[in-house]
């Protein structure tokens, strides 16, 4: 949604409240991951300086995709560095087994 011109910050409220109650729905898993817990802080941040803000309009939300879409890529680095690290592991293990 940050990345498309075409969302207004009305539609980005209304989209955003509907992902947030059904995350909310979510039994709550305790993940130990780094990313996870960034994650979370990401959604309830941004949930609050958004849809929950008074002051939210559409220059607000303009001057806000830049920055947002920055912690995005972070989080996304983030994610992929975990994943890689267990697939580089994994290549390990295999090659022990092997001899």
């Amino acid at each position: 949604m940050l990345r498309d011109d075409s969302v207004t910050s009305e539609k980005f409220s209304k989209k955003f409240i509907e992902l947030k109650n059904k995350f909310d729905k979510r039994v709550v898993v305790h993940l130990d991951s780094e990313y996870h817990r960034q994650l979370i802080v990401y959604i309830e941040r941004l949930y609050r300086q958004t849809c929950l803000s008074e002051d939210f309009n559409c220059e607000v939300f303009s001057d806000l995709r830049e920055a947002e879409m920055s912690n995005l890529n972070r989080l996304q680095k983030m994610k992929n560095s975990t994943s890689y690290k267990k697939d580089k592991h994994k290549s390990k293990s295999q090659q022990e087994d092997w001899g």
